[in-house]
């Protein structure tokens, strides 16, 4: 049999192995992939105010209230009117980070950096959900302190 015959076969044979409605993504549950899926109703995000611990190094902190009607477009960021350097004494929200000042080159800004000003791109509100897939991360921190794990090294 040449490979032009074997080829031929096996374009014949595709059109047997179904349609893409026959295929299931555990993501998407029992809906087919050739139809679209009903998104989960909406649900109130948390706002209890309370911050939440951080999962590793350098993790942006999440939302931890409401945001819901917050302009944060190029004309104005409503974030700012609490968490601007100059407003959390009234306000008695934390200060953003001084990494929000710099610039691409480590510069340090008088004001608010252009590419940190939308928070959405990192900062992202929290609800009570029940999660997608079955998530087993760890931290760090809890992985050092679980017995039997040697104790760090301690540097010279």
């Amino acid at each position: 049999m040449n490979i032009k015959k074997a080829f031929m076969a096996l374009l014949m044979a595709v059109p047997l192995l179904g349609s893409a409605g026959e295929f299931i993504d555990s993501m998407r549950g029992p809906t087919p992939l050739d139809q679209t899926t009903q998104p989960p109703p909406l649900v109130n995000p948390d706002n209890s105010d309370v911050r939440r611990a951080r999962n590793y190094a350098m993790q942006p902190p999440v939302v931890p209230h409401k945001i819901e009607g917050y302009q944060l477009d190029k004309n104005a960021n409503r974030c700012m009117m609490c968490h601007a350097r100059t407003r959390t004494q009234e306000s008695q929200a934390p200060m953003i980070s001084v990494t929000h000042f710099m610039d691409r080159e480590g510069n340090f800004l008088a004001e608010l950096s252009p590419r940190r000003y939308f928070c959405l791109q990192c900062h992202v509100p929290q609800a009570e959900l029940k999660p997608l897939v079955d998530n087993g991360f760890v931290d760090v921190d809890t992985l050092l302190s679980k017995p039997g794990k040697p104790a760090p090294a301690k540097k010279k």
